[in-house]
Formats: C-alpha cells, structure tokens, sequence
C-alpha cells in the first residue's frame, strides 16, 4: 500500500506517517528529527539537542513463555492471509488453543485483530505485586498482633483463628505470611517487642529447604555394606579385620 492509503487506513495525516518514516517525533509546538534539531513553531527557532529516544509505550515481551509483539505481529499478518490456527501456531511454535484465545482478543465479533492494542491489553493484564495481607490495618493484622504480644507462635496464631472464626473467610493467614509480616517490619534492626515475639531470637527468617536441596552431612557418597569388594571377607589384609 502507499504511504496516503496507509495513513488514511489508520486514520492519521499523511504528513504524519512521512514523519514516522523518518524519525521525526512531534511534541507540542516543537519538533524534534533524527539528527538533533529541535525546531519551536511557536518562536520560530531551530537549536540543536541531544536525542534520547523516549521510553516504549508497551514491553517488546511480557515474559518469556508469554507472546511477544513480534510473535503477535506474525499472528495478525498470518491470520490475515488465512492461515488456520494450527498452521499459526506451528509456525510460533506455540499451541493452536494459545492461538485461539489471542485473536479472541478483538473488540468485537467483526473487528480485525490489532497486535498492539492486544499486546498492551496483555501487558495491563498482568498480574501485578499484592500488597502484604497484614499491611493494612484491620480485624486481621489486630489478631495477629494480639498473638504475638501473648507470646504465641505463628503456628498457633494460624490455627487458633481457623477455629475461632471458622465461617470467615477474610480471617486467614499462613504461618508464613505471619513470619515474612515479623521480619519486614523489623528489618533495620529488632524493635524489643518484636525479638520478645520470636522464640528463637533469630533477626533473619531461616529458609526450610525441602531434603533434596539441603546440603549433605559427608562430602563423600555414602558406601553400602553389601558394596563391599569380596577381598574383605577372607580377612587376610590388615585392616580388613574389625576391632571390639
């Protein structure tokens, strides 16, 4: 297509998309062009200024196993040129139901599919970082703080509120969260009633590995009894004998 059929497609000046071409941006009264020149409608003037390209309106990629815009882009051209969901998606290397839900993503039943706008759609979709459940005041964290000043542990805070408000779902709260809550608010040094509160007296929360990630006791394998070579049995090297 031609830069005026483009333009007028999209819905933008042709002397907009030329601009665009060339990699001049307009902000304001000024506009600013590739090699630094800075030109004021408003005055009149033309100066010279360091280009810095300004910050990407949307992430190339969200995450790796997520779509990328490039990988939207492919979906859009190929999907326009009739490609079928599977084909798409051998093509991407993605699955023909990720395909699926991506063009679901239009406006509209007969609306074309817009990589872009789906992109950024995905990109305020994610999810973002939760506020700390015992960060905000209320019926929650005053529980919680009740059980720490009577000296309870944060197994016992958790399961003391399980059987006293059984019914009530917004008083739920992991033993974990009580332990990460304790050491965030103490981090910088310890206040009193905070060391007071943890039985331990540890000023740093103890990671609890799972068996096979923690570390082993004996730098060698361990060698079983029934491993042992044949020589042993007839005794006849010292050290082969075993002292009482």
């Amino acid at each position: 297509m031609s830069r005026r059929e483009s333009a007028a497609r999209v819905g933008i000046h042709e002397r907009t998309a030329r601009d665009w071409d060339r990699g001049v941006r307009k902000s304001r009264n000024s506009r600013f062009y590739p090699d630094g020149r800075r030109v004021d409608y408003s005055t009149g003037r033309v100066t010279m200024e360091s280009m810095t390209s300004p910050p990407p309106l949307i992430a190339e990629a969200i995450g790796s196993r997520l779509l990328s815009l490039a990988e939207r882009e492919m979906i859009a051209d190929l999907h326009r040129a009739g490609s079928s969901l599977r084909a798409i998606g051998r093509e991407l290397g993605r699955p023909a139901s990720t395909i699926m839900r991506e063009l679901a993503r239009r406006p509209g039943s007969d609306a074309r599919y817009l990589p872009h706008a789906a992109h950024r759609d995905a990109a305020a979709q994610r999810v973002r970082p939760k506020p700390a459940l015992l960060a905000a005041p209320g019926r929650l964290r005053e529980y919680v703080s009740a059980g720490l000043g009577r000296q309870w542990s944060p197994e016992q805070i958790r399961n003391r509120i399980r059987a006293e408000f059984p019914d009530d779902e917004g008083m739920r709260v992991s033993t974990e969260t009580i332990y990460q809550a304790i050491y965030v608010q103490a981090r910088g040094g310890l206040k009193r009633e905070i060391v007071d509160a943890l039985r331990t007296g540890r000023t740093r929360r103890k990671p609890h590995r799972s068996p096979e990630h923690r570390t082993s006791r004996f730098v060698d394998p361990m060698v079983m009894i029934s491993d042992r070579p044949a020589e042993v049995e007839d005794r006849a090297v010292p050290g082969h004998w075993e002292s009482q």
